[in-house]
């Protein structure tokens, strides 16, 4: 059985690949270790083998985690959908919210930021997909939703995030669907294209190939899922 440092291993080296492959420098490229459901101690193993940026799906679940990475040199990102009663704690556990969807949501944040003498960094989720089961602003609408969030004191707009189709292997889908997310990051002001948090353990190469600089990556990383 393979150990999560040699699974980190070879994502970065595919990384690497896919980023010599479409003519880019690995260095553009950020990895997000996706550790929803996964323990501590699992966390910890791939942060000792180079894991810099940890993604957490659920509040409660990284209320119960995040605590004993304290003193890690980590970046903590929210990546799952956040109510807007959950922002409190979210400003509290979290540097980088990718998922605001909407000016009340990014309003919230932005208060309880300002609370407690911080600047959050966001990132819009775009639903580029289509799929009714994801959450996520329409793609029509995420420009002008960037302009409302700018304006918002206490948070930093950084980017746009979304999440491929789900249909696995189908990397035209995927292509494209990227393809209409890089499209819109680059409409926005220079100041807020610091992040295109883009492609998942099945099809990051693909997000990479159309620009993505941040990637999430879970199974990939650290094997099936744990039960929660």
């Amino acid at each position: 059985m393979r150990t999560i440092a040699e699974n980190l291993r070879e994502v970065e080296d595919r990384i690497a690949r896919a980023a010599e492959k479409s003519g880019r420098r690995v260095e553009e490229i950020r990895l997000v270790a996706v550790t929803k459901t996964q323990s501590v101690e699992a966390i910890r193993e791939a942060v000792a083998a180079g894991a810099r940026e940890v993604g957490e799906n659920y509040v409660q679940e990284a209320e119960a985690k995040l605590p004993a990475l304290a003193g890690e040199p980590v970046v903590r990102h929210f990546i799952g959908h956040l109510q807007k009663n959950k922002s409190g704690k979210a400003v509290a556990l979290f540097d980088l919210v990718q998922t605001v969807d909407s000016a009340e949501l990014a309003q919230a944040l932005g208060r309880r930021a300002l609370g407690v003498n911080k600047l959050l960094d966001v990132l819009i989720e775009v639903n580029i997909s289509g799929e009714a089961s994801k959450f996520g602003v329409a793609p029509e609408r995420a420009l002008d939703l960037a302009a409302e969030i700018a304006a918002v004191p206490g948070i930093r707009l950084q980017g746009l995030m979304g999440i491929g189709p789900l249909a696995p292997g189908d990397e035209a889908a995927a292509g494209n669907s990227f393809r209409r997310l890089a499209s819109l990051y680059q409409r926005l002001p220079r100041e807020h294209r610091e992040v295109l948090s883009m492609g998942m353990t099945g099809d990051f190469e693909t997000a990479i190939a159309e620009g993505s600089t941040m990637l999430r990556i879970g199974t990939g990383i650290f094997g099936a899922r744990r039960s929660s």
